[in-house]
């Protein structure tokens, strides 16, 4: 397998790279739409069972709505659609007819196959749903509603790249409904936790929880949560929000209900979500100039095993113990493969495996058989080691424990070396610069300001934080006062 470009040469390629030879995804040859491949899908669907259960557990059930909207119902909440039609895919016809040749079809677009009325492609379900919601909701006993959906949506994007921005997206985006406003808000951070548990104890990135400042917040929204989190060049990610609305929508489609006390009022709601951008936030927090290097608990595959032999004699021998190490693995719910493909050697499958970020690697040859040991190569570190195969059991789940332990700290060492104070313009140039990462400063609060600074230094705002307290000083672009420290950083 050819080697990749080295993170320190060309980050972006190296990026691109890792995706194509990992055979996690690749170009679909239409612009903005990729193809994502059976090893991508799988961490996908690690990604998705994890986090289902962890929205199911919290009373959330799934749902599914309609990809096309009309567009007389996404035009209802006037904010909403001001930011959303413009990367908006629309369909305005509909009709496919048998051409001259029987074998072929083409598309008629006249008057004739003209639709009574555009269907918007969902940018986001918000619109469609709330159209629904109120026939479901007449009571206070209808609430609270707690629905996810999985699916996917479109938005026509400038500059795209695989996972991290692309026309096309896997994701899942929740809608709730509630009786009163603390309620919601209550909801809102309880789904902001959610995510914040899913990244820092099951993907190993850790994570900046705060408040998006209201230009940046989702449109349509009262407050915009969010979590961010640093890459190894030392931008930030954007990995999820979640969008406290207010009665914003439930006005736009006079959703209301008969509360306790007989009045009417409006409801309360909420929407988030996370999308197949995780994979490429994974990518880029652990992966290194070898390959793919994935926590345990994401990995589709936690451990390969490769056999090592000369002729078929000493094959049957070595199947034989791998047959019974993979009992012992299986019955311990670990993920996994045996490669004993004999059109490729043990080397390729090293460098493929390696490539893959598969956590450990099982090497079992004849010298380990005659010293009733095998191989063990952790891909984290590097490291190899032997043991004897009867002591898998115990060892094997340690090892990957300790795995995602190490991997999450690598990333939270970094996280934490790259976050930095900054009290004046100049010093806040330099290392923005220098080495990126979080810069806590000060902000007086005008966009212009923080339009001004991105056009400077490239940084913006990402967020408020939620875990720094009130404090005075000055914005470091203005010299106005300044209450609270914002969150600046390069970004994805």
């Amino acid at each position: 397998m050819n080697e990749l470009t080295k993170r320190s040469q060309d980050y972006s390629k190296w990026y691109n790279e890792i995706i194509v030879k990992s055979g996690l995804a690749e170009f679909s040859g239409i612009r903005g739409f990729m193809i994502i491949k059976p090893y991508g899908y799988s961490l996908w669907e690690r990604m998705k069972q994890k986090l289902d259960k962890m929205l199911k557990n919290t009373g959330h059930k799934n749902v599914y709505f309609p990809l096309l909207i009309p567009k007389s119902i996404f035009s209802k909440e006037k904010e909403h659609t001001e930011i959303f039609s413009e990367g908006c895919a629309i369909v305005t016809h509909s009709r496919l007819k048998k051409s001259e040749n029987k074998n072929e079809e083409e598309l008629i677009i006249d008057n004739e196959s003209k639709l009574q009325e555009e269907l918007v492609i969902r940018p986001t379900s918000e619109s469609i749903i709330w159209k629904t919601y109120k026939r479901w909701i007449q009571s206070y006993r209808d609430l609270p509603l707690l629905f996810n959906q999985w699916g996917n949506a479109l938005r026509w994007e400038m500059r795209t790249r695989l996972f991290l921005r692309t026309n096309e997206f896997l994701w899942q985006e929740g809608h709730t409904a509630h009786s009163t406003k603390e309620e919601a808000i209550e909801e809102t951070i309880k789904i902001l936790n959610i995510y914040t548990d899913f990244s820092e104890n099951f993907m190993g990135i850790p994570v900046l929880q705060g408040i998006k400042p209201y230009m940046d917040k989702f449109h349509g929204s009262e407050k915009t949560y969010c979590i961010e989190a640093i890459m190894q060049d030392g931008k930030s990610l954007q990995i999820g929000t979640s969008h406290f609305l207010g009665q914003n929508f439930s006005k736009a489609f006079d959703v209301q209900f008969t509360n306790y006390n007989g009045k009417k009022e409006y409801v309360w709601s909420t929407s988030w979500g996370v999308s197949t951008r995780l994979i490429g936030a994974l990518i880029m927090s652990h992966s290194d100039d070898k390959g793919l290097i994935l926590p345990p608990k994401i990995a589709p595959i936690q451990i390969v095993i490769i056999p090592i032999y000369k002729n078929q004699e000493k094959f049957s021998v070595i199947n034989h113990i791998i047959e019974k190490i993979i009992n012992i693995l299986e019955k311990e719910k670990i993920r996994v493969k045996y490669d004993n493909r004999r059109t490729l050697t043990p080397g390729w499958k090293f460098n493929e495996y390696e490539m893959k970020g598969i956590p450990i690697r099982i090497s079992v040859g004849v010298n380990e058989i005659e010293n009733e040991k095998v191989e063990i190569f952790r891909r984290d570190t590097y490291e190899k080691m032997c043991i004897s195969w009867t002591k898998i059991k115990n060892f094997i789940p340690k090892l990957l424990d300790e795995i995602q332990k190490n991997i999450y700290q690598k990333a939270l060492n970094r996280t934490r070396k790259l976050t930095i104070k900054s009290d004046n313009y100049d010093d806040f140039k330099k290392k923005i610069n220098r080495s990126g990462g979080f810069i806590f400063a000060h902000w007086d609060g005008d966009k212009n300001t923080g339009k001004k600074i991105q056009e400077e230094t490239e940084a913006t705002i990402r967020c408020i934080p939620l875990s720094t307290e009130k404090e005075k000083g000055k914005c470091i672009y203005s010299g106005t006062p300044s209450f609270q420290r914002v969150v600046f950083s390069k970004s994805y």
